[in-house]
Formats: structure tokens, C-alpha cells, sequence
């Protein structure tokens, strides 16, 4: 057992167990981080706009009621498009305060909207020290952990992100987040940091993988962050070349997988199958907006990070606040951290120290303990069916697929689901991922069963609209070939668990000239 690890074991226990005594009670942060977000961005062209300065003076002269109101009622909420065209080009044009005070240096690329090939999400300063902030309390909740051995806080923590060689474009640079953040770790952390900083700029993300795997051999690696479906591609790559049973033969010491942007369900089967004791699987809700939430104990819900740059909005998830495509009404119910209650799904608002405001980030969630703010994410606001009121939700599918591979004891590396027409009715196309072989017909039946199980809508539909389930086996590479295809190939990239509109017609586009489907 080395010194050193055994002082790092020591010093993070001794820390998480003093910031569990100082927990903040989430409803009084998430008040003083609006307050600061407001002071700050009071003399910026939005905050002027819209009359911050009133705002504020609400929060310290009126109620908390009416503090909330005023931003309420004074601030109207954004989807991309909306806030992009009114407000981000400015700065993305380099224009100074706008929504924020100072120059946007960075802009975080992520996937695109209907109206928008690609999403430009500004990154302060500020939310780029927020980020580090959060993501230091993870690392020292680590301490909470009992079973990891000393020598663990000595080795790598291999990050499979975007590429670090950020493009410049006139005085900004931009690229994908991961790459952001990954270009301004902090120093102490570059010892620690892998694959290192040569190979993290690779643009080319095929070279990215390669070179991780040449050097694997070099590198003692304890922990792993990334996107499941990537970071199982890289373990394959690096057992087939190295003949290795699982990966533990390599890496002795892997113990924790960080992990966020989907479900961990439908991987987690294939990843235990690569390895060759058990690990920690800790998960992170990190978007191109921000650190929004972690797992700061073990066998817990995430946590929303309530004290630290982020306010946070909750918009009841029903046919009241968005249409059947998922999209956001005019002027929707809004409730803050106070109001809201256990599993119920929410879409969420967020005001950040990037000079977002009222901005809907796309995920919905659901409360698992309102007290500690905890949460589970359960999908997307446009990543859902309801063809004919079945409302299947990501977090369903998830589930079933989980099940599925419980079941049949097979790994399902990727899938997604779309709603089509049958005859004047209705059914569900599920296109499985998987190189292991299944039956057809029990895997669909037994998916069917699931679902008709786990939501209750959908049961009724099935007797109903909701005419049949078709399921179609296919090779996980198609998968990942059609998101090359459409220049979508890399870390923080994910195939649609909900093939609707474009996505849906090139899909199927695709298979049909690859000759898979007619």
C-alpha cells in the first residue's frame, strides 16, 4: 500500500465526511445563486432589458414569493432558438455583455435542433471554474466509498471525450465541451489526466481511439469517464488487440466508471461482460449548459448542484405545457426547488453563470428525494412516443431493455424506437443493437410484456390504437455507421432512442440503401 495513497484515501474521507456536516439546504442556495446571478448580470444588455436591478431589490426588500414572481413574470423562458436569435448571436459575434458581463471566450457545440444544425451554447469563465468547483466535490465524495484500495488514488483517470484542439473562430474558440473543460484541468490534475493532452486534441476520432489503445499497455488506469457506448467500444478494441479475457488484466486497478448523457441500463450488461471484478458505476449529468447534477454517494439518486452557478426551473411534463411533439408552449407553469413534487416528470429551466436565462435545457427528470434534491433523469421533451396517448417514455424503453438483456442474457450496445403508422392504425418499430443471437418473436413479445408492466397508458393503448410491435435485429455497427454517416462519430455523440421526423426518415433512408430493409 503506497504512502501516498493511503494520505489521499485519508484526506478525501476526512473531507466528504466535513462537507456531509455542512450540507446546505438546497431551496436557500438555489435563492442566493439567483440573487448573484442577477447582481452580476444586472448591467448587461439582458439584464438592463428586463430590469434585474428591480428584480433584485425584490429579493432582499419583498417575499421570497414575490422575489420569484418578479423574475418570473419580468423574464420570459427560451428554448435555443428563441434565446440564440434574440440574444447569443451577439456575443457569439463577439459584442460585449450581453447576457453576460465581458466577451464569451468559448462556445460549446452539442447536436443539433430542427432549426438548427448545430446548437452554439456559450461557456464563461465562470462556468468553466463552476464546472471544476463540481467537479472537485465529486472527486472528493469519493471518500464515501469504503471498498477502494488505496492504491486506486495513485493511478489514471482516463476521460474519452471531444477533442481539446478547440477551432478559433475571430476572438472565441469552439468545440465540444469535454473539450472545453478538458483544455483548462487544472494543474495538479495533468499527472492524473488520460490520455494525455496530444492524444485528447485528436480531431479525428477513429485516430483518438487508436492511439488510446496503443498506449494502454503504458498506463495504470483506476478510473473512466465517458459516454457508455464509446467507452465499451474502447475496452473491446483493447481486449481483442492485447488477447486479454476482460480488461482488469490491463488495467488492475479500474474500480469506477463515470458516466453520463444516457441511461446505463441497456450498456451495463455488455460492460460487466468485459470485465473482471466488479466496479462503481458513478453518474454524472454534465450537458453542454453545464454540471447540473451528480452522484456525490454511493447506491444514491444524482444530486442537483443547487449552490454553484446554476438556478434551476421546473416545468410540469403534461399536455398543458407542451404540444404532442414535445414542444414548449408560450408561457408554461414554472415552479421552483419549493414547489415541486416527488415522481412527477419535470422539464427543466435553467439560469447559469454563462448568461443563460429561463433557457429549456431538453431533459425532463423526476424527484426521488425533493429534501435532498435528488434526482433520475427519464428522457428528452421531444424523446418520447405518444402516438395515441400510449406516452412511452425514454426512461421505459431504458428499463425494458435492461430487462430484455437480464433475460436473454445478451449485450444491447444501441437502439432506438419510432412510431408509424399500420393500416389506419397504429405500432412501434424498435431497431436492437446487439451481435448476440435472440428469437425475434420472444424478444418482442417479451419487451411488449415489459412495457405493458411499467406503464399503464400504454397497456390500455395496446388493447386499443396501438395495433403491434415490430422489432428488427441489426448489427450495432449499422448504428454506429449511420451516426458517421451524418458526421456525428465521437464521444459526446448518441444515437436518438426516439426516431422521429428527419431522424426517422434518414434512418430509414439508410437501411434501405444499404440493402437491410426494403
Amino acid at each position: 500500500m503506497t504512502i501516498l495513497g493511503k494520505l489521499l484515501k485519508s484526506g478525501l474521507k476526512i473531507t466528504s465526511d466535513a462537507t456531509k456536516i455542512r450540507t446546505k439546504d438546497p431551496v436557500k442556495s438555489q435563492k442566493r445563486v439567483l440573487q448573484k446571478l442577477l447582481g452580476k448580470a444586472r448591467y448587461t444588455e439582458f439584464g438592463l432589458h428586463f430590469d434585474f436591478e428591480t428584480i433584485l431589490n425584490t429579493s432582499f426588500f419583498g417575499s421570497e414569493k414575490a422575489f420569484y414572481e418578479a423574475f418570473q413574470n419580468q423574464v420570459p423562458v427560451y428554448d435555443y432558438v428563441k434565446i440564440y436569435r434574440e440574444w447569443w448571436h451577439r456575443s457569439r459575434a463577439g459584442e460585449v455583455n450581453i447576457t453576460w458581463p465581458g466577451t464569451v471566450k468559448y462556445f460549446a457545440l452539442s447536436s443539433g435542433t430542427s432549426d438548427a444544425a448545430s446548437k452554439a451554447i456559450p461557456v464563461t469563465k465562470a462556468m468553466v471554474k463552476a464546472i471544476q468547483k463540481t467537479s472537485v466535490k465529486q472527486i472528493i465524495s469519493l471518500g464515501k466509498y469504503k471498498h477502494i484500495p488505496s492504491e486506486v488514488y495513485e493511478s489514471g483517470y482516463l476521460m474519452l471525450g471531444g477533442s481539446t484542439d478547440l477551432k478559433r473562430i475571430d476572438q472565441h474558440y469552439e468545440g465540444d465541451l469535454s473539450g472545453i473543460t478538458t483544455g483548462n484541468i487544472p494543474f495538479w490534475f495533468k499527472n492524473f489526466f488520460k490520455p494525455g493532452q496530444k492524444i485528447a486534441s485528436e480531431k479525428k476520432w477513429s485516430n483518438k481511439l487508436e492511439s488510446i489503445v496503443e498506449n494502454a499497455p503504458n498506463w495504470d488506469i483506476g478510473f473512466m469517464a465517458g459516454v457508455p457506448a464509446w467507452m465499451q467500444i474502447l475496452m473491446e478494441k483493447i481486449i481483442e488487440k492485447y488477447e486479454l479475457k476482460n480488461i482488469h488484466e490491463m488495467w488492475p486497478n479500474l474500480t469506477m466508471f463515470a458516466w453520463g448523457g444516457v441511461a446505463i441500463e441497456p450498456y451495463k450488461s455488455g460492460i460487466n461482460k468485459l470485465l473482471g471484478k466488479p466496479i462503481q458505476y458513478v453518474e454524472t449529468y454534465m450537458a453542454s449548459e453545464g454540471f447540473l447534477a451528480a452522484q456525490f454517494e454511493p447506491e444514491s439518486d444524482m444530486k442537483l448542484v443547487t449552490d454553484n452557478g446554476i438556478f434551476f426551473e421546473f416545468i410540469p411534463f403534461n399536455d398543458k405545457n407542451f404540444d404532442e411533439d414535445g414542444t414548449m408552449v408560450e408561457k408554461p407553469d414554472t415552479l421552483t426547488l419549493a414547489e415541486v413534487k416527488e415522481e412527477i416528470d419535470y422539464a427543466i429551466l435553467i439560469s447559469t453563470c454563462s448568461g443563460t436565462w429561463r433557457y429549456l435545457i431538453g431533459d425532463t427528470i423526476k424527484f426521488t428525494d425533493k429534501n435532498a434534491a435528488k434526482i433520475k433523469i427519464t428522457g428528452r421533451t421531444k424523446h418520447f412516443l405518444s402516438l395515441c396517448g400510449e406516452h412511452l417514455s425514454v426512461d421505459n424503453m431504458n428499463k425494458a431493455i435492461e430487462l430484455a438483456c437480464e433475460k436473454f442474457g445478451i449485450s444491447i450496445k444501441e437502439f432506438g424506437v419510432s412510431g408509424i403508422k399500420k393500416e389506419n392504425l397504429f405500432a412501434h418499430h424498435w431497431f436492437v443493437g446487439t451481435a448476440d443471437s435472440v428469437n425475434v418473436e420472444e424478444f418482442k413479445r417479451f419487451i411488449d410484456e415489459k412495457l405493458c408492466e411499467l406503464n399503464d397508458d400504454y397497456i390500455v393503448e395496446r388493447q386499443h390504437a396501438l395495433k403491434d410491435v415490430i422489432v428488427t435485429i441489426l448489427h450495432p455497427d449499422i448504428f454506429l455507421n449511420w451516426m458517421k454517416s451524418k458526421g456525428k462519430e465521437g464521444g459526446q455523440s448518441k444515437f436518438p432512442r426516439v426516431l422521429k421526423g428527419s431522424n426517422h426518415d434518414d434512418w430509414m433512408s439508410y437501411l434501405n440503401n444499404q440493402g437491410i430493409i426494403n
